[in-house]
């Protein structure tokens, strides 16, 4: 509890709200996207900062739509696609 980064109680509830909503997301999204990928399955929150969240690429206009552009070299750039096209194929929630 010193490490929070306020000594109001309302600021550290915040934080630690923000906190466990990162935590719940991370375990949803290797639970539906990354379940059958070794590396990630499994993987600290480190290494998932490091591997599919810290993407090489940048959002390009063109036409009125958007492309994210992601660099060929980066080595996690199929692992990427692929969740990504996993969460899209999910259906809508009603």
């Amino acid at each position: 509890m010193d490490n929070l980064p306020s000594a109001s109680w309302e600021v550290n509830r915040g934080w630690m709200l923000a906190a466990n909503i990162a935590a719940d997301l991370d375990a949803w999204l290797r639970l539906l996207a990354l379940h059958d990928i070794d590396d990630l399955a499994d993987a600290e929150p480190d290494t998932m900062r490091f591997r599919p969240y810290h993407l090489p690429a940048h959002l390009a206009d063109h036409a009125r739509r958007r492309w994210l552009r992601i660099a060929r070299t980066w080595p996690w750039a199929g692992v990427f696609t692929t969740c990504w096209q996993r969460l899209t194929a999910l259906p809508a929630v009603t």
